[in-house]
């Protein structure tokens, strides 16, 4: 029986890829039951982020089934080869553990990370799809996360996707944003940390527009920002200098009509867009417009790239201590196939998981 991951990410493949497979979280459970009955898996625990898709599993068999679980999420007929990484056994832990610890991340020592990898873990357990490797597995990479976290520095000062965003539109323009007005679609996560990070630059306007308004007046609140229903979004854009979306949408919620007119109502002022959500929100066509910048979340890549200079010394310290744990770890869960492996333990047939129903329709 083998350990194996299989994933795409923002190294392997660009985000109008990932954002065909990107997964909303009310669905993972959903999703990971029909990789376990249609991808024959004994165990499974699917992670889908804005920068990652990955599939976690074991399986006594690997040869030439890795694209057809993908096409699995999509339903396509899409090779999706030439970007996935497999990694198995200790070098899928160490890839588990790495991921969990945001040292695989965009962004360096970023802490969302951990969360969704819990999160991802936890709905495949209340599916029942992981077994004794997998649960083993998840909970060492908590564990390491915590000592990683205790131990160094790797953490500290870590800053997320939406504080880069915040960098870049500091970029463009050229380190002032006091004068600028900002509008934030998307009170998530993301959001927050974009407005958060553009009160301490002393952005001058931050506006605020979520689907509940109720969120966007609360993180308005906190910042002497501006709350705008989501139905007014477009029109509050008028007066815009930058807008920042990082909404979970699974559509376009911004197309290039909608930008046109948005245009000439500002008397064609240049607009300056940045998309941090995958699936992306705004339309790409948008960019081919006069005075409109477009910038996605592959093209904060180069920002990050210049923070990770200062991370070395700490990320050689975190992989020390990842090494340690997979070597720990490995011989237990080698045991563990075994016993799997001699008593037959494999899905049975015509057994069906909690939530298998859904992944029918």
């Amino acid at each position: 029986m083998k350990l194996f991951v299989a994933g795409l990410s923002y190294k392997t493949a660009p985000v109008e890829v990932r954002e065909q497979l990107a997964i909303t979280p009310s669905k993972l459970g959903c999703y990971g039951c029909r990789l376990k009955i249609c991808g024959d898996l004994d165990e499974v625990v699917l992670l889908s982020t804005c920068n990652r898709v990955e599939i976690y599993g074991t399986t006594p068999r690997m040869t030439g089934r890795i694209d057809a679980l993908f096409r699995l999420l999509t339903q396509s007929t899409r090779d999706f080869r030439p970007l996935v990484y497999v990694r198995e056994d200790a070098d899928a832990l160490r890839h588990l553990f790495s991921v969990a610890s945001g040292l695989d991340s965009m962004v360096i020592g970023e802490t969302e990370i951990t969360g969704q990898v819990k999160h991802a873990y936890e709905t495949a357990q209340t599916a029942r799809l992981t077994g004794g490797v997998l649960n083993r597995s998840f909970q060492k990479a908590m564990q390491t996360v915590k000592e990683i976290r205790s131990s160094t520095g790797i953490g500290r000062g870590a800053t997320s996707v939406g504080s880069v965003a915040v960098e870049l539109a500091e970029k463009i323009f050229r380190g002032s944003l006091a004068e600028k007005t900002v509008i934030i679609i998307g009170a998530g996560k993301m959001g927050e940390a974009c407005v958060r990070h553009l009160a301490k630059k002393g952005a001058k306007s931050i506006l605020v527009s979520n689907r509940s308004y109720d969120r966007a007046v609360a993180l308005a609140g906190e910042f002497n920002g501006q709350a705008v229903r989501f139905d007014d979004c477009l029109a509050a854009m008028a007066g815009a200098d930058i807008v920042v979306s990082s909404t979970g949408c699974p559509q376009t919620i911004l197309h290039r009509p909608d930008i046109e007119k948005l245009m000439h109502a500002r008397k064609n002022r240049p607009l300056f867009l940045i998309d941090i959500a995958v699936p992306r929100d705004i339309d790409a066509e948008v960019q081919q417009l006069d005075n409109v910048y477009l910038y996605n979340i592959d093209n904060l890549e180069t920002i990050v790239r210049e923070n990770v200079k200062s991370r070395e010394k700490e990320l050689a310290v975190c992989h020390e201590i990842i090494e340690r744990k997979v070597a720990a770890l490995l011989p237990k869960l080698n045991l563990q196939k075994e016993r799997l492996y001699d008593l037959g333990v494999q899905s049975q047939p015509g057994w069906v998981p909690d939530g298998a129903a859904v992944c029918r329709s």
